[in-house]
C-alpha cells in the first residue's frame, strides 16, 4: 500500500468561509476519496492560520480578544466542511500547542544554519495578504489582491531569512523536477520568478503580540508565513513524531495561485535550510471569477455558502463546482445570478434529467422485465465505451484534472441513455412475451445468445440490461471522490451494500450485484 500524504492552504481567521474556500477543500477531498478508492493510505490535512496582524485587527474590530475570535472562526468553518462531506483525517490550528512546538524546532533549526540575520525593513505591507510589497508589485498604491485596502508604510527592525541564498538551488530543483510545480502555467512563473533572483525576506514581526514567539529574540513573533507554512509538518509530529517519519514529504500541496511564491519558493527554501525534504509537489488552482474579478466581499460578488449548499444539497454543489471550474484555470461568470442560473442549469440537466433519469428507467426494467434481479455480466457496446472512459478517468484523476474526471465519468451516462433509446430494451421484453425472434442481436450490440430452438430470445434483454447496470456501478465509483452521498445511494439501488467498491474490486463487486433496490428519486428535480 502506497501512502499519500495531501494538504490545502490553512484557512486564514478573519472572517467566515466562503466559496473560494470550499472549491479548494472540496477539490482536496475528492483527490484525496480517489487516493483511497486506489488503494492508498491517505493522509488528508486541512485547518486554520490563526495569527498574524490581520487577525489581531480583526478581533478588534469585533471588541473580542484574538483567542475568542479564532475559536469562533473555526468552528464555523467546522461546521461548513461537515456538511459538504469532507474526509481529513486532521484539522490543525496554528494557535495550537503541537504546533507552537514544531515551529519552535523549524526556527531553531533555521537559526543554527546560520540562516536568519536581523536587519531594517522599510517598505509597503499588505495587511491583506501578511506580506511586504515591492513598487512594481503595487498597482496605482495598492495591492491587485486587496486593492479596498490601503498598504501601510512600515519601518521596523525585523529578523531576515536569507532567502537569497537559496535561488540556485530552487531553480535547479524546478528544472530537474517539473512536476513540483504544477500546472505548467504556475512552473512558469515562479521559473521566471527564480530567474529574476530572490531577496531576503522578513522571518519576524515586531509589535505584533498575537503570535509565535521568535527564539531567542521575545521582542518579536515569527512571521505569520512562516506561522502559517509550518503547519505541513507539525500536524504530523514534526521533528519526532511518529506520523512525520512515516508522511513526509507530502505528495501534494493544493493551494490558490495567489500564493504560489510563499509555497514554491519561501517553503521548499526554509525546509532546505532545517535540514528537511522539500514537499513532492505543489497545485496550484484557479478561482471563481465573477464579471472578471475573483469572489469578495470588497467587490461586492459573494456567494452565500451554506444557502448554496442548502439549495440542492452538498453533492450537487461539490459536483457543479468541480465540474464547472478547471481544476488547472479559472471560470468567469459575468455576475452572481449567472452563476445560479448555472448551478440550477447543471443540476437540472445533469443530475436530475441524464443521471437521475437514467438511474430510474434501468432499475424499472430490470424490476419490470427480470423481477428486480439483475441479469448475469455480458460484453458489449456499452461495455467497451465503458471500460474507455474508466480508462480516460483514471488519467484525468491521475493529473489532477477534476474536471476532466467528471467528464468521463458523465461520458458513460450519455452513452448509457444513448444505448437505452438504441437498444429499445421494451422491443425486446415484447419480443420475449410474444415468443418471437423480434430481438433480432440485440441492437446495438446488446450480446444476444440466440433463442433455443428458434424460441424468444431472452439473451437479447439479459445483455443489455446488464450492461447498463454495470454502466452504472462504474459510474457510482466515478463519482464517489466527488459526490460521495449520491454516489453510495446510486450503489445501493443497483443492490451494493455500503459505499461504491475500490477501483480494484469494482468489476468482481459488479458482477456480484444480483438485484436491485428501488429506492427514492436520487436528484429531485426542483
Amino acid at each position: 500500500m502506497s501512502r499519500f500524504y495531501l494538504t490545502t492552504a490553512i484557512d486564514y481567521s478573519n472572517g467566515d468561509p466562503h466559496l473560494g474556500h470550499a472549491i479548494e477543500k472540496i477539490g482536496a477531498d475528492a483527490i484525496a476519496r480517489y487516493r483511497r478508492a486506489r488503494g492508498d493510505e491517505v493522509h488528508f490535512l486541512i485547518g486554520m492560520d490563526e495569527h498574524g496582524q490581520k487577525v489581531q485587527q480583526e478581533a478588534e474590530k469585533q471588541g473580542s480578544e484574538p483567542r475568542e475570535w479564532v475559536d469562533r472562526i473555526a468552528e464555523a468553518f467546522l461546521d461548513v466542511w461537515q456538511r459538504l462531506g469532507l474526509s481529513n483525517d486532521d484539522f490543525i490550528r496554528t494557535s495550537e500547542p503541537r504546533h507552537h512546538r514544531g515551529l519552535t524546532a523549524l526556527m531553531k533549526r533555521i537559526a543554527a544554519n546560520g540562516d536568519f540575520r536581523r536587519s531594517k525593513y522599510e517598505g509597503h505591507y499588505c495587511a491583506g495578504c501578511e506580506a511586504f510589497k515591492k513598487d512594481d508589485e503595487l498597482a496605482d498604491g495598492r495591492c491587485p489582491l486587496h486593492p479596498g485596502r490601503e498598504v501601510e508604510w512600515t519601518e521596523e527592525e525585523n529578523w531576515f531569512f536569507r532567502l537569497s541564498d537559496y535561488r540556485d538551488t530552487l531553480l535547479s530543483r524546478l528544472r530537474q523536477d517539473p512536476a513540483s510545480v504544477r500546472p505548467r502555467t504556475r512552473r512558469n512563473e515562479i521559473a521566471r520568478l527564480l530567474e529574476s533572483g530572490l531577496d531576503d525576506i522578513s522571518a519576524s514581526r515586531a509589535r505584533i503580540r498575537w503570535g509565535v514567539p521568535f527564539p531567542g529574540d521575545e521582542e518579536h513573533t515569527v512571521y505569520v508565513w512562516f506561522d502559517a507554512l509550518s503547519n505541513y509538518i507539525t500536524a504530523i509530529g514534526y521533528p519526532d513524531g511518529d506520523a512525520f517519519g512515516k508522511f513526509w514529504p507530502a505528495d501534494l500541496h493544493i493551494i490558490g495561485k495567489d500564493i504560489t511564491r510563499f509555497h514554491c519558493v519561501y517553503w521548499p527554501a526554509m525546509l532546505l535550510a532545517a535540514g528537511v525534504a522539500p514537499a513532492k509537489s505543489v497545485w496550484a488552482h484557479g478561482f471563481i471569477k465573477i464579471g472578471g474579478a475573483k469572489l469578495s466581499k470588497s467587490a461586492g460578488t459573494e456567494l452565500g455558502l451554506v444557502e448554496l449548499i442548502e439549495r440542492h444539497g452538498p453533492d450537487a454543489l461539490r459536483y457543479f463546482l468541480l465540474r464547472e471550474v478547471p481544476w488547472d484555470g479559472d471560470r468567469d461568470y459575468p455576475s452572481t445570478e449567472a452563476f445560479i442560473e448555472q448551478f440550477d442549469r447543471r443540476y437540472t440537466s445533469d443530475l436530475a434529467n441524464d443521471l437521475g433519469n437514467l438511474l430510474n428507467r434501468v432499475v424499472s426494467m430490470v424490476s419490470r422485465y427480470r423481477g428486480g434481479d439483475v441479469p448475469p455480466p455480458r460484453g458489449g457496446a456499452l461495455a467497451r465505451k465503458t471500460a474507455r472512459a474508466l480508462s480516460e478517468y483514471h488519467a484525468a484523476m491521475e493529473g489532477y484534472l477534476l474536471h476532466r474526471g467528471l467528464a468521463a465519468a458523465f461520458d458513460v451516462v450519455r452513452a448509457a441513455n444513448g444505448f437505452v433509446d438504441e437498444s429499445k430494451p421494451w422491443a425486446l421484453a415484447k419480443a420475449e412475451r410474444d415468443g418471437g425472434d423480434d430481438g433480432g442481436d440485440g441492437g446495438a450490440d446488446g450480446g444476444a445468445d440466440g433463442g433455443a430452438d428458434g424460441g424468444a430470445d431472452t439473451g437479447a434483454l439479459d445483455g443489455v440490461l446488464s450492461q447498463l447496470i454495470a454502466a452504472l456501478g462504474a459510474v457510482a465509483a466515478m463519482l464517489a471522490p466527488f459526490t460521495p452521498g449520491k454516489a453510495a445511494e446510486l450503489w445501493r439501488t443497483l443492490g451494493g451494500d455500503g459505499p461504491p467498491p475500490a477501483f480494484e474490486h469494482l468489476e468482481p463487486s459488479v458482477a456480484g450485484l444480483r438485484a436491485v433496490r428501488p429506492s427514492g428519486v436520487l436528484f429531485p428535480r426542483p
